[in-house]
């Protein structure tokens, strides 16, 4: 460090000679500040204009206007993040005045650096003469002298400023001392900016730890959704919502990047609007980024490190120890720290440095590089990461290195092992793209363990036509002579639960099933499942509920969220004719199961959304119950003919639920979608009762009012339960904080809607219909003067 020691400054000779003018030097003298006595580049020294059409930056800016207790600031970030138009942008918006200063090479010697210094900080207030006077000479030894002056200057101002050095991550260590001594002399108030790619070679840990310091990297300086929406829009691209969304994400809101991807796709369309599926196509690969990355960076780098980072590229995500193992060299640690110490759009992935990423387009160009020079090495790599991944007992990892390595083997074998695990826990959307490596005959004849796997989820996600052509595969995949027989008994309960041959087919495959899975087996509690539902059908109410209570069981034991859930719900079903509490905490309890494992999008949760619908009606939370009601049937899609039984389950629930809201046009139109499941699956046990029975509840419903199918509205729900009490209409309306005409008016539509003509049959009707507890068949209550008349 440069020694700053006291010493006697001399007065400032221009200041003298104003003091000597008096009033009539203001009035005579120059209205530019003196020429200094020494040259500098005046370019440097300008804070440099905003562009038309740049992106404003207001949520950083503020930031930064608003951080004046932090005398140093360190804005560092790859190329293209917009580092120096965020400061200019800082600069025409705060009210204290800019000292600016674009670093070069040539500030790499001290005097230099600190003549443009000097400068900056004289256009903002004139500096004593006896500061700038041993900058103007060219010895060197005179630069501890130069420095010790211009930092004591800077310190006896009374007015706060900023002082910006762009470009300061090329300056070397001299100079980098000289601005670290400016550092310490900042007075209260004023900010220094050291702006870079990389971080200057300042004692960075120690300025954290000892005082305020502010820092904005490529975290901060990402785009916002906006910001990216107004660069796209001056671009001329327009974008949707969801695509500009997408586009973020991908260039990770670099700016450049962004800007980038609208050039490419209107090169690639040739029009001067870009078309979204052009810009969302866009790689990191792609000429522009390509020209971009090799200019900027991959130019300079030494062929070890272009070999390091092309060869790293295969892997998702990077660690010392992976890399070793991937590269079969030691020292990647060191290497990625290099890395990213370097900015080399390497993102650090926790706090302590272990484990890393490339940015995606960074990446998408090393990857296509390592493509085109070194082919053959790709599945080696990949293989290696396999192995590495597999060793540290991360079975995922271990499949996608696989695939990529074109192991379809080791793909296959891992994939039969977890697909059940990761699906049962609210990711079946990564099991499906993991099925789509498998989707072909051959190779489904292959893997039977794989096909077996992907039948189950496109039953379960409501395709039949799929499903059956997975299973088939997987049935003639199994060896004929006996092995594999655990393949063999989750085809069984597949087949049994696809339901095409009737309750007593599906009973025994999943009696030949449970034979062959061991209780540990991942199939074994949905062996049960499928069990307790064909028994069901079958009418056997208590063998089915204790099947699905060991069923529920075997799932929790093995954290089979999505299984267990089932098991609950047909059990709330089987309970709620019987008793309903016991119904209804079943039914929570797999509610909370879907909650906490994210399964609300799973044909398997559907039960347990409609049985709740229910409940929620009988306690007379009518809108609550709508809104559930209508949850559920989003989940339509997936409630096909595939798993029959489950499907008509659903639509009897939710189809009883619109027959109590006296929505007559809802619950016809969730009977047709029953009975068409019905033709093409006619052998459901006792459903089909179930069904007849509801049709006849629907047929008996009386016309809605003017045609309309919606039934009693809101506020008549509202009203029907106040309606068996003793209150009159006036002490209804002043509970419902509505006028007695108002209850009135609502009491004679009820009537009407429910095919009555008094307030006791309303009662006795709604009780029959399950609209209002405990008055079915019972005594009305007592008829009041209020109600004769409304009557009448």
């Amino acid at each position: 460090m440069v020694d700053l020691s006291s010493a006697p400054v001399p007065a400032d000779p221009r200041n003298l000679d104003l003091r000597r003018a008096g009033a009539k030097a203001v009035l005579v003298g120059p209205a530019t500040p003196p020429p200094l006595p020494f040259e500098v580049i005046e370019s440097k020294i300008h804070v440099p204009p905003l562009l038309a059409g740049t992106v404003s930056r207001t949520a950083l800016v503020n930031r930064l206007r608003a951080a004046g207790a932090f005398p140093l600031v360190l804005v560092v970030a790859p190329a293209g993040y917009g580092k120096t138009t965020l400061l200019s942008q800082w600069a025409n918006r705060d009210v204290r005045p800019f000292a600016w200063v674009s670093i070069d090479e040539c500030d790499n010697e001290p005097v230099t650096l600190l003549r443009h210094v000097a400068a900056a900080l004289d256009r903002v207030e004139p500096i004593p003469a006896s500061a700038l006077e041993p900058l103007s000479l060219a010895r060197k030894s005179v630069r501890t002298q130069a420095l010790r002056r211009l930092a004591e200057a800077m310190t006896s101002r009374q007015s706060p400023f900023v002082l910006v050095l762009d470009g300061a991550d090329l300056l070397t260590r001299d100079s980098i001392a000289s601005v670290a001594a400016l550092v310490e002399h900042i007075p209260a108030g004023s900010m220094i900016v050291l702006s870079g790619r990389v971080l200057p070679e300042l004692p960075v840990a120690a300025l954290r730890a000892g005082g305020p310091l502010l820092e904005i990297g490529p975290y901060e300086l990402a785009l916002s959704r906006r910001e990216a929406e107004m660069l796209l829009r001056a671009a001329r691209v327009e974008l949707a919502d969801a695509e500009i969304n997408e586009l973020v994400e991908h260039t990770e809101g670099w700016s450049a990047g962004l800007y980038l991807a609208a050039l490419a796709s209107r090169a690639e369309t040739g029009v001067e609007t870009g078309r979204p599926q052009d810009i969302l196509s866009v790689t990191g690969a792609d000429r522009y980024f390509a020209d971009f990355f090799r200019s900027e960076y991959l130019s300079w780098l030494a062929p070890d490190r272009l070999t390091f980072l092309r060869r790293t590229s295969v892997l998702e995500m990077m660690s010392g120890p992976l890399c070793d193992a991937v590269l079969g060299q030691k020292g990647s640690t060191l290497e990625l720290a290099a890395l990213e110490a370097a900015n080399l759009f390497v993102v650090p992935l926790d706090r302590h440095r272990g484990s890393y990423r490339y940015h995606h387009l960074f990446r998408e160009l090393l990857r296509r590089e390592l493509e085109e020079r070194e082919p053959e090495l790709v599945p080696v790599l990949n293989q290696r990461a396999a192995d590495w991944f597999e060793a540290q007992g991360d079975a995922e990892s271990t499949l996608e290195y696989s695939h990529a390595a074109g192991n379809e083997d080791s793909t296959a074998r891992i994939l039969s092992s977890i697909a059940m695990t990761v699906s049962s826990a609210g990711r079946v959307t990564a099991v499906e793209s993991w099925l789509d490596h498998f989707d072909d005959e051959a190779q489904l004849h292959r893997y039977p363990a794989v096909a077996v796997e992907g039948s189950r989820i496109h039953a379960f996600r409501g395709r039949p036509d799929k499903a059956e052509v997975w299973l088939a595969a997987a049935e003639r995949g199994v060896p004929t002579n006996g092995k594999d027989s655990a393949t063999r008994a989750c085809i069984d309960v597949v087949r049994a639960a696809m339901c095409a041959d009737g309750p007593d087919r599906m009973l025994a495959n999943t009696e030949s099933a449970l034979a062959e899975l061991a209780p540990e087996h991942p199939w074994h509690p949905w062996a049960l499942v499928v069990n307790g539902a064909a028994h069901l059908l079958l009418g056997e109410d208590d063998r089915a509920d204790r099947v699905l209570a060991t069923a529920a069981e075997a799932s929790d034991r093995l954290g089979r969220a999505e299984s267990r859930t089932l098991a609950l719900s047909e059990r709330s079903l089987l309970a709620a004719g019987r008793d309903d509490e016991e119904a209804e905490n079943l039914a929570l309890e797999a509610h909370r199961l879907i909650e906490d494992g994210e399964l609300d999008a799973y044909a398997t949760s559907a039960l347990d959304l409609a049985a709740t619908a229910r409940a929620l009606l009988r306690h007379g939370q009518w809108d609550e119950a709508r809104r559930q009601l209508t949850i559920t049937q989003r989940l339509a899609p997936s409630l096909t003919h595939a798993i029959p039984w489950l499907s008509v389950q659903v639509r009897l629930e939710l189809g009883n639920a619109y027959v109590t809201l006296r929505d007559r046009d809802g619950a016809r139109g969730l009977l047709a979608e029953t009975q068409e499941i019905l033709r093409l699956r006619p052998s459901l046990g006792v459903l089909g009762e179930q069904v007849a029975r509801l049709e006849a509840e629907i047929d008996a419903m009386p016309q809605a009012v003017g045609g309309s199918g919606s039934g009693l509205t809101r506020a008549e729900l509202r009203l029907l339960p106040l309606l068996s009490t003793h209150l009159s209409f006036r002490e209804i309306g002043e509970r419902l904080f509505v006028s007695r005409n108002t209850i009135k008016t609502q009491a004679i539509s009820v009537y009407r809607k429910l095919g009555v003509s008094s307030r006791s049959d309303a009662i006795t009707r709604a009780g029959e219909l399950g609209l209002v507890e405990g008055t079915a068949g019972g005594a009305s209550p007592p008829i009041t003067g209020d109600v004769q008349s409304a009557a009448s």
